[in-house]
């Protein structure tokens, strides 16, 4: 078997086996991309955390979570490909599975990093065609989405306490604007609000994501008793912060939630 030298977009190199054939991956929506290039029968393991398809993806080993894997699990699973991701996996643990395995790194900001992530992929395990499918297909999407000069002030919070909003420089950034709506907050990551701070910014929209804190109908009440002037909204995260396969779903969500 070759192999081939490839960047991942961390801009490491990484020796990669051609056509790889026992894939390990750590991080949920790369998993979920994987079983729609047609590749299940090359996937050996995934996290616990991996729940797309979900027709499917009990059969699978599990290595850990995002954040905690099971060293002993993915040496016995033999991967000749691991992949997984800058912010959601943790540095620690990549980089012990760098000095044994072939790891591709994604790291995603924008929606043109995940459509290279999706090609990459799909060179990587020859499945370029119907990557390139795929591709074409959130392209398309996300082009003929409602363009608005006024856009809708809004806070999107993925965590309760403390609560925690997604900040600039993160792929719910860009799918918030792609929606419709205008992110207030400007601090990097994911800063922390006190309610005094969320009644000074005056939002239109309080979005309530559902993960990875699973935000519920209890908490809109909550959320709108304290602020009155908000319209408050629960809200997919999956399809605000999911940057594989799913996103052919998000453009037709975006559409629906900004109509409601």
């Amino acid at each position: 078997m070759g192999f081939d030298i490839v960047i991942d977009q961390m801009g490491l190199e990484v020796k990669v086996p051609k056509n790889p054939q026992r894939i390990i991956s750590l991080v949920p929506s790369q998993t979920e991309l994987l079983f729609d290039l047609g590749l299940e029968d090359r996937i050996v393991g995934i996290t616990k955390f991996c729940v797309h398809p979900k027709d499917k993806v009990s059969k699978y080993a599990k290595v850990g979570g995002t954040k905690n894997f099971n060293f002993e699990k993915i040496a016995s699973l033999q991967p000749d490909l691991i992949i997984g991701n800058k912010e959601e996996n943790y540095k620690e643990g990549i980089e012990m599975l760098q000095a044994n395995y072939p790891v591709w790194m994604s790291d995603i900001f924008t929606l043109e990093d995940s459509l290279e992530m999706m090609n990459s992929i799909g060179q990587i395990t020859q499945t370029q065609d119907r990557a390139n499918q795929l591709i074409t297909e959130i392209q398309s999407g996300f082009d003929q989405l409602p363009k608005s000069d006024k856009l809708k002030s809004a806070l999107y919070f993925i965590w309760q306490k403390p609560h925690m909003a997604a900040g600039s420089d993160t792929f719910i950034n860009e799918m918030l604007h792609s929606a419709g709506f205008y992110n207030l907050i400007k601090d990097s990551r994911y800063p922390e609000l006190t309610d005094e701070q969320i009644k000074t910014l005056n939002p239109d929209y309080i979005l309530l994501s559902s993960e990875p804190f699973p935000f519920k109908e209890k908490h809109i009440d909550a959320f709108q008793e304290l602020f009155p002037n908000a319209t408050v909204m629960l809200v997919d995260g999956e399809l605000f912060s999911w940057y594989g396969s799913r996103l052919k779903y998000a453009p037709a969500y975006f559409v629906r939630l900004t109509k409601s």
